[in-house]
């Protein structure tokens, strides 16, 4: 192993399953439904340099509700010194028409955010940390210790208001400034997360760097320690590994997804990091692997056309692109 695979530590073999075996492993044991969390009005466009009007971000909510999410990640009150894009987090969860059966959660950093979520009425928070010192730092100016910190408060105030909270746990595969990232620094941190009262971490590999061999390994370590249905996978594509890399997830019992409409999305901290896997696509994938979202496709490609085209970009989705032209 050599380059940039050796920088990320890929070293390990992902088990090769026959495709006739492959349809049996998804539907032995697991839910054959799968939860898809739609992340790209927040995580998809923080990411954006031009802002975004308002309206835009309510519409792109509502079309996505349309599509049968049961979950859009809707905004994030940050510091709009930090992520300008999103300064209008709270006329957008203000604007929007929410949907019996759909959550629209927002990211929180601080107790500070989440008072002003609450004045929001929202439902469920994301609380974000790394396995990575350096990315923890980076992106929220403390060590993960001092971020588990902080997250005892804010679990305390969201438990008295009833706020169900999911984690984020960021460069589970290698991080940009550090290079490989322990699997047994994301398995700590993912118990430690539940033990304190988050229904279920989402597992990211934030620059895109993992193989099918590293999430495996990954998982190995994770699943250790906490129960499948605990946990989501958030694959970013940067390689083209995003799809792969779900279909380990999915071996492993895993059925929470992120991803984003039209590929939306990257990372504001990890230089070249592309955007999440496309919904297009993953849903694409899901479906035809006989697996049930409740979401509906084509409807899901006319939302990522529509973002794509007020944006002026290309449409990320590979399902997208092909179903259009």
């Amino acid at each position: 192993s050599s380059g940039i695979n050796a920088e990320y530590g890929v070293t390990m073999q992902a088990k090769v399953i026959p495709a006739r075996e492959l349809l049996r492993t998804l539907r032995r044991g697991a839910s054959n439904f799968v939860k898809v969390v739609e992340v790209g009005p927040r995580d998809g466009l923080q990411n954006v340099k031009s802002v975004v009007p308002t309206d835009i971000k309510i519409q792109l909510i509502d079309r996505l509700s349309d599509c049968g999410f049961q979950s859009v990640e809707s905004t994030s009150f940050v510091s709009p010194k930090w992520v300008p894009q999103l300064a209008d987090s709270k006329d957008v969860l203000s604007g929007i028409t929410r949907s019996v059966g759909t959550e629209y959660p927002v990211l929180v950093p601080n107790l500070k955010g989440l008072e002003l979520a609450l004045d929001s009425n929202v439902s469920e928070i994301g609380i974000f940390t790394a396995a990575s010192e350096s990315f923890c730092k980076k992106n929220t100016n403390c060590s993960i210790a001092e971020s588990f910190e902080r997250f005892k408060l804010v679990l305390d105030l969201a438990q008295q208001h009833s706020v169900k909270v999911r984690a984020y746990v960021s460069c589970i595969a290698g991080c940009p400034y550090e290079g490989a990232v322990k699997a047994s620094k994301v398995a700590e941190g993912s118990e430690d997360l539940l033990a304190m009262g988050c229904y279920e971490v989402s597992l990211g590999d934030t620059i895109g760097v993992g193989t099918p061999g590293v999430i495996n390994h990954v998982l190995d370590n994770v699943l250790s320690a906490v129960p499948p249905e605990k946990l989501a996978l958030h694959c970013h594509d940067t390689y083209g590994q995003a799809l792969a890399n779900v279909l380990v997830g999915l071996q492993r019992d895993i059925r929470v997804f992120d991803s984003s409409v039209a590929g939306l999305g990257g990372c504001p901290y990890a230089k070249g990091a592309s955007g999440n896997v496309a919904s297009e696509d993953l849903l694409y994938l899901l479906h035809g692997s006989g697996l049930d979202t409740g979401i509906d496709l084509q409807k899901v490609i006319e939302t990522g056309n529509f973002i794509s085209d007020f944006l002026q970009r290309q449409n990320l989705s590979k399902v997208g692109v092909a179903t259009t032209n």
